[in-house]
């Protein structure tokens, strides 16, 4: 489903190029639950970036689905991020100034579907992930354990064949980290590809395997 060749990440500095990412290669499969680990300033959220199309690579090779993203124009690649990605933020990057219910309706308004199915699969949203209660609460009324649930649910309530999380639980305690684990564990079993990035042990004992990034490259990878 995921295969990157050779993936290079630069940024063009004044003393000439400082890289993050060297010579990365990996590979995922379809219904995969798959972590990145590695110390700060690894390029672990950086390789997050580029695998669901937020950032490109400067060199390698990317293809998702058999599609080669380099090859993309910006616009075609916005929309297979759109149609196939879900990504879950530590930040959440909820939307102020909306509820609960129109922060899990955005994803739908870009993909343009219909009033009457957005009222459908948002209310199937809420009930899955037992927040109805909260819909019409902001984010700012709400715990980040809450929040947090509510990051996830929006980027599930496009289906996404993948979903990325970058450090999900990173801001909460122990027992909120745990639900959202277990929450990730049922849409795994459920078939869809995930992809996280964290420094915990406990939270990646719950994916199958574990990629170790170090300066940039990927040191080993560990069946869990």
């Amino acid at each position: 489903m995921i295969s990157m060749t050779n993936i290079v990440k630069y940024y063009k500095t004044g003393a000439g190029n400082t890289f993050v990412l060297r010579d990365v290669n990996l590979e995922i499969e379809e219904g995969e639950f798959v972590t990145i680990m590695g110390p700060s300033g690894s390029g672990k959220s950086t390789l997050l970036h580029i695998v669901g199309m937020l950032d490109s690579a400067s060199s390698g090779d990317y293809h998702f689905n058999g599609i080669d993203v380099k090859r993309l124009s910006e616009r075609k690649r916005t929309e297979l991020h759109a149609q196939n990605i879900g990504f879950v933020f530590q930040s959440y990057h909820l939307i102020d100034e909306l509820t609960v219910y129109e922060n899990i309706e955005t994803p739908l308004l870009y993909r343009k579907i219909k009033g009457s199915e957005r009222k459908g699969l948002v209310a199937d949203t809420l009930d899955r992930f037992n927040i109805v209660g909260k819909k019409d609460l902001f984010p700012n009324q709400l715990s980040g354990g809450q929040q947090q649930l509510v990051g996830i649910a929006r980027a599930v309530v496009i289906e996404p064949k993948v979903i990325l999380a970058d450090e999900p639980t990173g801001n909460l305690n122990s027992t909120q980290g745990e639900e959202i684990m277990n929450m990730f564990k049922r849409l795994n079993d459920e078939g869809t590809t995930i992809i996280q990035v964290t420094h915990s042990d406990k939270n990646a004992s719950y994916s199958q395997r574990t990629v170790h990034l170090l300066d940039g490259r990927v040191e080993k990878t560990v069946a869990n």
